[in-house]
């Protein structure tokens, strides 16, 4: 037993000593281990990488119909609530204003008055010209008499029945109607070139106050607030009694199935992107298809807003101001080396990183050179061959090291 005790003491001896020799040796070696389970890694591929930038953005109405107010007014009445289905014709509220209502009364005796003033002088008008043709109907006749006389005293002024004086008196008198005459319908026809343009006149001012009481009208009809769309009401932050100005908002109103989504892309990627690209619209719950349509041709936060039209279908939980992630395909790279992005890896641009080594024990530091670069895939232009597994998680804490331990 005694024998037996000796050998169990010292293997356990041999052991320990073994243990401490090979954490010795290890840590003397420098080489720093790492947990093989926290690091991300990925093998460097041969074949087609997509060129892709991903930005943040929202789900936005492709329509916005505002309905601002037209008249100052209190609100009287609110008939609906943010989030009611609405046509055209639906009633949001009802304002009131008696200062409204008094102008429209205002104008509408202004033109009350307007048209009796057309009337009376158009019979006027009328009463002047029939009286003018009255007068050159007596100057005629008189005239044609005037003629008469005279002929008749020539004839007895032949006869030495009547005098030289005579004659001339009745000649005198017969060129005097025929001015006269001349004079009348000279006049009459001035009248009736006038009556015209003054009925016109007077006829502009009526309707004048006519559109001047249809605004008022409209006004007032304007009072009793309508959707002017269908759709779905969006925003209405006001309350009964609530006093608004005119051209305040009062209410929005989207259509829910016809949505955009309005991406923020950072602005050093947004240089590549271009009307027309490929875009996958991330939802939470779906990944539906689209295309980019409008680019913003300023720089807002350092990002750049890209509208993208929305080709699938929408999910049922699609709603204004959902927030979703959108993935634009800006490139086709075909028959090139690439590998998950790093970490800290920069498109056209050198830097080293951890290349595992065949037994997957260790990794050792390289250094590669990247080309084009995509959202989660960069380009290998040198120090990396395809097969080659590559650590992408930050190493940065390692940075001292040229080798590692993955245990």
């Amino acid at each position: 037993k005694k024998s037996r005790a000796k050998y169990a003491y010292g293997g356990v001896a041999m052991a320990t000593v073994a243990v401490f020799a090979v954490a010795f040796s290890s840590s003397s070696s420098g080489v720093p281990s790492v947990d093989g389970n926290s690091i991300w890694q990925d093998v460097v591929e041969r074949g087609t990488m997509l060129r892709e930038v991903r930005g943040p953005g929202t789900l936005v109405p492709e329509q916005i119909r505002w309905v601002p107010a037209v008249t100052a007014g209190r609100i009287e009445q609110k008939f609906v609530q943010p989030g009611t289905e609405v046509d055209s014709g639906t009633v949001l509220l009802v304002l009131t204003n008696p200062d409204v209502q008094l102008e429209m009364l205002e104008a509408e005796r202004q033109l009350g008055a307007a048209r009796a003033q057309l009337v009376s002088l158009r019979s006027s008008l009328e009463n002047q010209r029939l009286t003018q043709e009255g007068i050159v109907a007596s100057v005629k006749a008189q005239h044609l008499q005037a003629q008469r006389d005279a002929a008749a005293s020539e004839e007895l002024h032949e006869r030495n029945l009547l005098s030289e004086s005579e004659v001339a008196t009745a000649r005198e008198r017969a060129a005097e109607l025929a001015t006269r005459l001349t004079v009348e319908e000279r006049r009459l026809e001035i009248q009736q070139q006038t009556i015209e343009p003054q009925l016109t006149v007077q006829q502009e001012q009526v309707t004048r106050l006519e559109r001047i009481v249809a605004f008022h009208h409209t006004r007032i009809q304007s009072m009793q607030v309508v959707a002017g769309t269908r759709g779905v009401l969006q925003d209405m932050e006001l309350e009964e009694g609530q006093w608004v100005l005119p051209g305040q908002t009062l209410a929005r109103v989207v259509q829910p199935d016809r949505l955009k989504a309005e991406l923020r892309i950072p602005q050093l990627q947004a240089r590549d992107v271009a009307l027309g690209q490929s875009v996958m619209v991330d939802m939470r719950s779906d990944t539906i298809p689209g295309r980019v349509v409008r680019i913003d041709p300023a720089v807002q936060n350092g990002a750049v807003t890209v509208d993208v039209a929305i080709d699938g279908a929408l999910p049922p939980g699609a709603r204004p101001d959902l927030s979703v992630d959108g993935l634009i395909e800006i490139d086709r790279l075909d028959d090139v080396l690439h590998v998950g992005r790093p970490a800290y890896g920069q498109a056209n641009n050198t830097t080293t990183l951890f290349r595992v080594a065949a037994d997957g024990k260790f990794a050792d530091r390289v250094r590669v050179r990247f080309g084009a670069g995509s959202a989660n895939s960069i380009q290998i232009l040198d120090g990396l061959r395809q097969g080659d597994a590559i650590i992408l998680s930050d190493m940065t804490q390692w940075a001292e090291y040229d080798r590692v331990r993955i245990r």
